[in-house]
């Protein structure tokens, strides 16, 4: 019975897959997020490469520092069981809300300002307006 191979990818089938350039996944890897086998100066990667390169992408869309990425994957390295790797996204995910709110409520406040200023400049022209005839 033969014997099932693992899929590996290179970093172009990634590089293609997730339309990203080969440079970000060789950045990925200098921060320690992504560690491939080597075979000689060719990068070979694996399922679970491309499953981190995945949440990767995911975090960065969420707002997630690669950091805070790198992170998750420590505890999950150390702990499968995902329930402290699952406690720390909750932590993370209440802080990216929190900012979220906050530069909501500050974007408000700037588009209330514009307003403002919008109808002061109206005000302001139509009375130059009503001046001149």
């Amino acid at each position: 019975m033969a014997e099932l191979k693992a899929p590996t990818f290179s970093i172009s089938d990634l590089s293609k897959e997730f339309d990203i350039t080969t440079r970000s996944i060789r950045f990925y890897e200098d921060q320690g997020l992504l560690a491939p086998t080597r075979k000689g100066q060719t990068r070979i990667y694996n399922q679970r490469d491309k499953v981190r390169l995945k949440l990767i992408l995911r975090g960065k869309r969420l707002g997630f520092s690669l950091a805070e990425t790198g992170r998750i994957f420590e505890l999950y390295d150390l702990d499968n069981t995902s329930a402290s790797q699952l406690k720390l996204m909750m932590d993370i995910i209440e802080q990216k809300k929190s900012d979220l709110h906050q530069q909501l409520d500050d974007i408000k406040v700037v588009l209330m300002e514009l307003t403002n200023l919008e109808e002061s400049c109206l005000a302001t022209l139509s009375a130059i307006d009503n001046t001149k005839t």
